[in-house]
C-alpha cells in the first residue's frame, strides 16, 4: 500500500548553488550522491523517514543521451526549475501496480534504480510511473536498501526546527476532476472540497500516512494563481512543520533573507512561505508554534 509521502523532488539548475539555498532556509543538506549513466547528481535533506531531494543535472551530453523524455527536465530547469515530482512510498509496489490497473490506471511496471553515495554505499530502489497520458507529477517508489542504511549517520536537526513534511500541493486547473483522478489512483476515497487561505486555493487533501497530498485549484491571487499562470498544473509547494517558527525566522535572518510572506491557514496557525526567488523555483512553507 501507499504509505506516505517518501520525498519531494526540487529542480536546481546548480546543485551546490541550490544546496546553500536550501540552508539558508534553514535545512541541513547533505551530498548525496550521482545517479550513474544518468547524468544527474543530487543532495538531500532528511526529516525522519521522508526527505527533500535537491536534483541537478552534472553531465548534460550524458543526460541527453539518457533522457526518455526528450529533455524535459533540462526543460524544466531552463524555465526556473522547482518542485519537479512528488514520490509516494509503496511498502509493495509490484501489489501497487496490480490495484492501480484493476482500476484503469495506465502505470508502467516497476523498474530498479540506484545511485551511490560519496562514501560508495549503493542505495537500491524499485519505482513505477504514470503513463504520460497522466498529469498529476507523481510515482511510486519502493525502497530496497533499509531506512539505517539510506539516512546518513550526519543528517543532523535541522536549524529552522523543521520536523518533517506536512503536506505537498498539486495545482490544477480543475480539483474536482483531478482529486477524482488522484482517489483512483491511490484507492482511496475522494476528500471534498476545503478552502485553503494561505494559498487561496479550494484543495482537496488525500491524507497519506503522517504526510498529505493537496490537489488545489485557486480562488484568488495568491501563490496556487501564481504557479498555475507561470508553469501550468504541477507540483508547487511543500509545507513543513516546525517547533519554533520564531527560531526559523530567526535563522533565515541570520543568513541575510528577508522576512518570509506570512499568512494564517484555515485551521488558524500562522504559516510563513518562501517563495521561488528565495527557494530555487518553489513554493516551501513552514508552520508551527511561534
Amino acid at each position: 500500500m501507499i504509505t506516505r509521502i517518501d520525498h519531494i523532488t526540487i529542480g536546481v539548475a546548480d546543485l551546490e548553488q541550490g544546496v546553500a539555498q536550501y540552508k539558508k532556509l534553514g535545512f541541513s543538506v547533505l551530498q548525496g550522491g550521482v545517479h550513474a549513466g544518468r547524468g544527474t547528481h543530487n543532495a538531500v535533506a532528511w526529516n525522519g523517514e521522508e526527505y527533500i531531494e535537491l536534483l541537478a543535472i552534472r553531465d548534460v551530453a550524458e543526460y541527453r543521451a539518457a533522457s526518455t523524455t526528450g529533455g524535459e527536465f533540462e526543460k524544466f530547469i531552463a524555465a526556473g526549475g522547482g518542485i519537479r515530482s512528488i514520490a509516494l512510498a509503496s511498502d509493495d509496489l509490484a501489489a501497487d501496480v496490480e490495484g492501480m490497473r484493476s482500476r484503469g490506471i495506465d502505470v508502467g511496471d516497476p523498474v530498479e534504480g540506484s545511485r551511490r553515495t560519496p562514501d560508495g554505499l549503493e542505495l537500491r530502489w524499485k519505482i513505477a510511473m504514470l503513463g504520460s497520458t497522466h498529469v498529476l507529477p507523481v510515482f511510486f517508489i519502493q525502497h530496497l536498501t533499509p531506512l539505517a542504511q539510506r539516512r546518513p549517520a550526519g543528517a543532523a536537526a535541522h536549524p529552522n526546527a523543521v520536523t518533517g513534511l506536512e503536506r505537498a500541493y498539486i495545482v490544477v486547473n480543475d480539483a474536482n476532476a483531478s482529486a477524482a483522478l488522484c482517489a483512483r489512483i491511490l484507492g482511496m476515497d475522494q476528500p471534498g472540497l476545503q478552502k485553503g487561505t494561505v494559498i487561496m486555493s479550494n484543495m482537496a487533501i488525500f491524507q497519506l500516512g503522517p504526510t498529505g497530498l493537496g490537489i488545489v485549484t485557486p480562488y484568488a491571487d495568491g501563490p496556487a494563481a501564481s504557479a498555475l499562470k507561470k508553469r501550468g498544473p504541477g507540483a508547487f509547494q511543500a509545507l513543513y512543520r516546525t517547533t519554533s517558527m520564531g527560531a526559523a525566522a530567526n535563522w533565515m535572518a541570520a543568513q541575510g533573507l528577508p522576512p518570509l510572506e506570512r499568512g494564517v491557514r484555515n485551521t488558524g496557525e500562522h504559516a510563513m512561505l518562501a517563495t521561488p526567488a528565495e527557494a530555487c523555483g518553489a513554493y516551501i512553507g513552514f508552520v508551527g508554534p511561534q
